[in-house]
């Protein structure tokens, strides 16, 4: 996949869990992704505008500081370390889900896959009505699959961060910087 960025574009990115399994149900696993997000995003010089994480998908709303970003980079960056931790703790567990997630890639060659094949999907998002139109796509996910009733009861997403006062910042949550101050404007 191609990735295309202009100056000032939001990014929002989705990728699934292999096979659309519900890997990310635990919330030991989800802390550790969202450990692999803030490093991820702060190697690469992006910043996080909203998340949310469901049981086998993510969506991801960033913006980049640099005029050339590595979205593919990126997106490696968040996944990559994340599924060797995941690897690792299967193989210590003896965990049968290790032989679920190890396919064969070629003849001989076995291979662990926590993430769907692939980039995922990148959407270029222009104007603040489709950024805020994003944000409150990407908070309305856990509502929409019965999760929860309203968007501030999913722990796993930033809709806190936007629709409650004075929130207190939740350690196991990747960082969100908002939106950047001039965006509205």
């Amino acid at each position: 996949m191609k990735h295309y960025h202009d100056p000032g574009d939001f990014h929002e990115l989705t990728f699934s869990c292999y096979h659309q399994l519900p890997l990310l149900s635990n919330d030991v696993w989800r802390e550790l992704f969202c450990r692999s997000v803030d490093r991820a995003i702060a190697g690469h010089n992006f910043r996080l505008a909203a998340f949310v994480l469901m049981p086998e998908h993510v969506h991801l709303l960033v913006y980049p500081l640099d005029p050339e970003p590595d979205i593919p980079g990126l997106l490696s960056g968040i996944k990559r370390p994340f599924s060797v931790q995941i690897k690792r703790i299967l193989q210590d567990a003896k965990s049968p889900l290790l032989r679920k997630l190890t396919i064969r890639d070629r003849p001989g060659v076995m291979m662990f896959r926590y993430w769907q094949e692939g980039p995922g999907y990148d959407r270029n998002l222009q104007t603040p009505e489709a950024v805020l139109a994003a944000i409150e796509y990407i908070h309305n996910n856990p509502v929409k699959r019965g999760l929860v009733a309203r968007q501030t009861d999913w722990k796993w997403s930033s809709a806190r961060h936007y629709l409650l006062d004075n929130h207190p910042v939740d350690p196991s949550l990747p960082t969100i910087h908002g939106l950047p101050a001039d965006f509205l404007q």
